[in-house]
């Protein structure tokens, strides 16, 4: 990426260039103008003194509808209907249908044609992460008719957004909005926290450090232009991220970065930042392991430097000393970094409730040291006595130590859990292959048949028999992690040949069951039997055979194929292909 290739910035004209549909020139026009803004003022008056928890109301512009149209967010005969969108908290949610059918009463008082949704916040987020972008845009661009803040902080983040892609769009990666405006605590005051990710992989000409300065200050240049163009006294807090730099600070378990990720919502996204969100939640965005070592170790060495300092470094020391472990242990259990208090909360329903690990002495030395820290950054707790020190850093000591023994169990119980899996899964696929039999009888049929016949090699028998000695050396408390994730990483080589084997001996199988039919000189069929039941594939339908040939569907074939696995042989009637000389007249067999 190069600054020359960066084109000039153009203005934002999506709506600027609009130009407004003069009305018609007569009284009879001017008079439903009128009576339709007055309408509008009644109904927004109405909606707010019955319903003072509105965020906002706002009309969305006739051009945008379509959008909605097309999404089926609303019917297509409310296309020339006056369209206003009105938002409430995610805590009203289950009062939507009572002020829908409040709403809709007095919008018939008027005889006006007005179609109203109510949503909440998390309806749009919903929409921009299903990469609906325009229509949030259009939910950002609509007329205000009240707004507590919600609106004006969308519209500005929106306008500032398009200034940014207009001016370098092909390497924004992610406009990504988070903070008041996600969680439904908007103000006309509030800052409007984004994220803004640029793609720094094909950087050639410049140090990246220089390019990101070169882009902070273009986009740093839009901030105060989107608010003017807004008309909002919002101010935007634009953080931007290189990629690559983005990434680093994932891999680390930088808490900012997964609280970011977690509760950020895209306004625009080129396939980056909802898969990232999406591997999160299905816990499969996780730290490497130097970061959770590093957070795990933080304790260790924090202990010694709080004894040499005075209170206010003894107090950060002491607080980072057992928060920070305390986020690696939650890491270990596959939860993302959570703030101070957050950390408190999860540790207690983790592992003092939920799993019973933890005593709750050890969880009110995290609560108590966690509450110092707030008094004493907020100015509260000014000083503390030499032996509440004492007392405190005795406390943390006894925490880490906890959180040692603590990590000790849970590697355990996952060793355990994988140990036993693995050799499930193994067994199971083996189980299908040699028949039900001991494991011992499995070890030796599984080298007599498969080994010595070469369809396995000599390490799928000594990856067998590993995974067995690991399992049986854990349950002895011999067996150590490394062994037991060595049996892990090459089980994976066992498992997926046993499962390619299983396949190509079922697919052999079916074959046997299955015939290729020539019919009326050049048309082609197929028949397959599963299950006592034979199917005839013919013109894309599928036919059952019995005394003649019924419908049939692809649900019903696939049950008889696994009905078949468990059966023996496959038997096929003579009585099938006097049927078919009845449904397809002379035929010939050429598989």
């Amino acid at each position: 990426m190069n600054p020359q290739d960066i084109p000039e910035m153009q203005i934002n004209k999506k709506y600027s260039d609009k130009k407004p549909i003069a009305p018609k020139d007569t009284n009879e026009s001017q008079k439903n103008m009128d009576k339709t803004k007055k309408d509008l003022e009644k109904l927004k008056n109405f909606i707010i003194k019955k319903f003072p928890f509105i965020q906002a109301i706002g009309m969305i512009p006739p051009q945008a509808i379509k959008r909605f149209i097309d999404e089926e967010e609303i019917p297509k005969e409310t296309e020339k209907h006056i369209q206003l969108y009105t938002i409430v908290p995610e805590k009203k949610m289950k009062q939507i249908p009572e002020i829908k059918k409040v709403l809709i009463k007095e919008i018939e008082k008027s005889k006006q044609k007005i179609w109203i949704q109510v949503k909440t916040p998390i309806d749009i987020w919903e929409m921009c992460m299903d990469s609906k972008f325009d229509l949030a845009e259009a939910i950002a661009m609509s007329f205000p008719l009240y707004d507590k803040g919600f609106l004006g902080e969308l519209r500005v983040a929106e306008v500032h957004k398009s200034l940014v892609l207009r001016k370098f769009e092909k390497y924004v990666v992610s406009y990504v909005v988070a903070g008041s405006l996600v969680r439904g605590e908007t103000k006309k005051t509030s800052d409007v926290d984004v994220f803004i990710i640029i793609n720094d992989t094909d950087v050639k000409r410049m140090p990246r450090l220089e390019l990101k300065e070169r882009l902070r200050s273009i986009i740093y240049q839009y901030v105060a232009e989107a608010s003017a163009i807004a008309g909002v006294k919002n101010k935007l807090s634009p953080q931007i991220y290189l990629l690559t730099d983005f990434w680093e600070s994932v891999k680390d378990a930088h808490p900012v970065m997964f609280t970011f990720i977690r509760d950020g919502v895209p306004l625009y996204d080129r396939g980056t930042f909802t898969p990232w969100k999406s591997l999160l939640r299905m816990g499969r965005l996780k730290p490497s392991p130097e970061a959770i070592e590093m957070f795990m170790s933080m304790g260790d060495r924090t202990i010694k430097m709080a004894k040499r300092r005075l209170l206010d470094i003894a107090i950060q020391d002491l607080f980072h000393g057992v928060l920070t472990p305390s986020q690696g242990i939650l890491m270990l259990k596959g939860h993302s970094p959570a703030t101070p208090r957050e950390t408190v909360k999860d540790m207690e329903k983790i592992f003092v409730v939920k799993e019973k690990l933890l005593e709750r002495k050890y969880l009110k030395t995290l609560d108590k040291i966690v509450e110092i820290f707030k008094g004493y950054e907020h100015g509260k707790v000014k000083e503390l006595k030499g032996v509440e020190i004492d007392k405190l850093m005795k406390d943390t000591e006894d925490y880490i130590k906890r959180l040692k023994e603590l990590r000790t169990q849970i590697e355990k119980r996952a060793n355990e859990k994988t140990i036993e899996q693995l050799y499930n899964d193994t067994f199971k696929l083996l189980k299908g292959i040699l028949g039900n039999k001991s494991q011992e009888k499995t070890i030796e049929a599984f080298n007599k048949k498969l080994v010595k016949t070469s369809k396995f090699s000599p390490q799928h028998l000594r990856i067998l028999k590993n995974i067995v000695d690991a399992r049986t050396k854990f349950k002895k408390g011999k067996s150590s992690s490394k062994k037991i994730d060595d049996a892990r990483k090459n089980a994976s080589i066992l498992i997926n040949d046993l499962i390619e084997f299983a396949q190509r001996k079922d697919i052999a199988e079916m074959n046997k069951a299955r015939m290729i039919i020539k019919y009326n000189k050049d048309k082609i069929a197929e028949i397959l039997t599963a299950d006592d039941k034979t199917f005839l594939f013919i013109d894309k339908s599928i036919k059952k055979l019995t005394t003649k040939a019924v419908n049939s569907t692809m649900e019903e074939v696939t049950r008889a194929v696994e009905n078949q696995k468990k059966k023996p042989e496959v038997k096929i009637s003579t009585k099938i292909f006097e049927i078919l000389k009845k449904e397809l007249g002379d035929f010939e067999i050429i598989i």
